[in-house]
Parts: C-alpha cells; sequence; structure tokens
C-alpha cells in the first residue's frame, strides 16, 4: 500500500503542477519557486511531515520535498546556533542533494553531449 500512496500522491502534484504550467501565465521557474516556498510553509505548519509519513516518497522526492528539507535544515540551525543558522541550515540540509544533482547533470553533459537549439 505505501508504493501505491507514493504513486497516487506524487502523481497528483505533478498533475496539479502540469495544470498551473497549462492553464496560468506563470513560467516554469515561478511555479518551481512556489512549490519549494510551499512545502516550506506546509513543513513550518507542520503538515508537511504528515504527509511524508503518509506517501513517503511520493511526497518527499518533488519540489516541496525540498523545500521541506530547507525549512527542517533552517529550524534545526537556528535551534543550535542562533541567527546563522538562518543563513547555513538549508544548505547544510540539502547539501547532499544539490551536489548530487550537479555531479551527475555534469557526468549526463559527458555521455550525451548536449548541444544548443538552433
Amino acid at each position: 500500500m505505501d508504493y501505491i500512496n507514493a504513486f497516487w500522491v506524487g502523481g497528483l502534484i505533478c498533475a496539479l503542477v502540469q495544470i498551473l504550467l497549462e492553464k496560468t501565465k506563470l513560467m516554469p521557474g515561478r511555479i518551481m519557486v512556489i512549490l519549494v516556498c510551499l512545502g516550506a510553509v506546509l513543513g513550518s505548519v507542520g503538515l508537511y511531515d504528515k504527509l511524508i509519513d503518509f506517501a513517503g516518497a511520493g511526497a518527499s522526492v518533488p519540489l516541496p520535498g525540498f523545500g521541506n528539507t530547507l525549512w527542517k535544515g533552517v529550524k534545526e540551525a537556528v535551534d543550535d546556533q542562533g541567527l546563522l543558522g538562518l543563513f547555513t541550515g538549508g544548505l547544510k540540509a540539502s547539501a547532499v542533494g544539490i551536489s548530487a544533482a550537479l555531479i551527475f547533470s555534469y557526468i549526463a553533459s559527458w555521455i550525451f553531449r548536449p548541444k544548443m537549439k538552433e
């Protein structure tokens, strides 16, 4: 049942984003920022952790999950370090994911030889 919940929650998030892309004039970058901020806000009020408990990777992998991770990192760092944690916590909590994205993107660029559109 965990797989089914992950599938339909992740699919619902993606479907809602697709509707936003097609029915509004919002640019993709702005929608991504909205999703990250939404994840951080839902995490700050304690709702996103409940969604992750229910849907697992279906909720933690999309962009709102990244916002929730940033929020958790900032919250922990502020509790430990004070105001300085506001600047370091999010990066520390998400460093592995950001590093993996950069490394795998670099490797993919060597394998697939991207070209500029004409």
